[in-house]
């Protein structure tokens, strides 16, 4: 049975507030009542997977300075040539330009206060099975699996050792509280084809194609593209710029014909990525925003940094 009301994702955690994928934001996501809390996975060196947007730990942590020369050529810290316990001793922050060392959003949690850690996936499985327990809510997991193909280069598959945790941990027995999301598609393929996962998979679009065929008007070529991604996954991840296309100078919006042509296939349609502090400039507010959602083009959900004001808005929604 399809929600009474599209879901909200928190997009790792409730970023908006507390520095991402800290445990400290997934607390808060949960605690507003976020219905998924989102971890994106990538691998240390001895191959335990860890909760982290990037590859690359430079720029929510404090690496450079606790483990200076570490870094490849191209100036960047990666995770995966750092082990678990030393990946332990850093300190976690609010996102910074790796550069300039000032912060994405200047206006969140500030920089270098507090104390936070990077959390591993089985850290963050079970802190969540708690909250759940200890709550009487039941909150889900919505995991991306990060750059298979780099891991799978290092010697690592990712996916493998992702889902195998989330199996471990006990998340696997209820396939209606997760969610496995990736970008790449022949990787997708091979988590239901080759390693037999039977969980939700979502397939994130980040290829230019989606974006060429949607500003196009494409849409039998769409319908092939999606026909395609239905035999292995059961729902799509779009950008927000792949479903807001433009305004007229008469103030109309034009949206792309994503939305409905997912429908007609079956697939759930998932986008990213709400923020309060940083709307596309094609809205004018964060109510007209969620409004063109799920009022205009009736997604099924979305991630959110600001978990909570976008479930004031489909609450409201489903009492309308």
């Amino acid at each position: 049975m399809p929600p009474a009301r599209p879901i909200v994702i928190a997009h790792r955690g409730a970023s908006g507030y507390l520095p991402e994928h800290t445990l400290e934001a997934k607390a808060y996501a949960h605690a507003v009542g976020a219905d998924f809390l989102e971890q994106d996975v990538v691998l240390t060196r001895d191959g335990v997977p860890i909760v982290l947007h990037d590859i690359h730990l430079d720029t929510v942590s404090d690496v450079a300075q606790k483990f200076p020369g570490r870094n490849r050529p191209d100036g960047r810290f990666y995770a995966i040539d750092f082990t678990w316990d030393e990946v332990q001793q850093l300190r976690a922050s609010e996102r910074f330009h790796a550069k300039t060392g000032q912060a994405y959003f200047p206006n969140r949690f500030p920089l270098r206060q507090s104390r936070f850690s990077i959390p591993s996936l089985q850290e963050e499985l079970e802190f969540i099975t708690g909250l759940n327990a200890s709550t009487g809510r039941s909150a889900g997991i919505y995991t991306e699996i990060k750059q298979p193909k780099f891991h799978r280069d290092a010697g690592q598959d990712i996916s493998r050792i992702v889902l195998e945790m989330i199996a471990h941990t006990g998340w696997a027995a209820d396939k209606s509280r997760v969610f496995i999301q990736c970008f790449e598609p022949l990787e997708t393929r091979r988590i239901r084809e080759v390693l037999g996962c039977q969980l939700p998979i979502i397939q994130l679009l980040g290829e230019d194609k989606w974006e060429t065929l949607v500003k196009a008007g494409r849409v039998a070529d769409l319908e092939v593209e999606l026909k395609q991604v239905r035999e292995y996954a059961e729902g799509i991840g779009p950008a927000l710029g792949h479903l807001l296309l433009s305004r007229d100078p008469d103030g109309f919006l034009r949206t792309s014909p994503l939305v409905e042509a997912a429908h007609k296939h079956q697939l759930l349609v998932h986008p990213w990525t709400i923020r309060a502090d940083d709307l596309p400039k094609e809205v004018e507010s964060l109510d007209a925003l969620h409004r063109v959602l799920f009022t205009q083009l009736g997604v099924d959900g979305a991630f959110s940094d600001f978990p909570d004001l976008t479930l004031k808005f489909v609450r409201e929604l489903k009492r309308g």
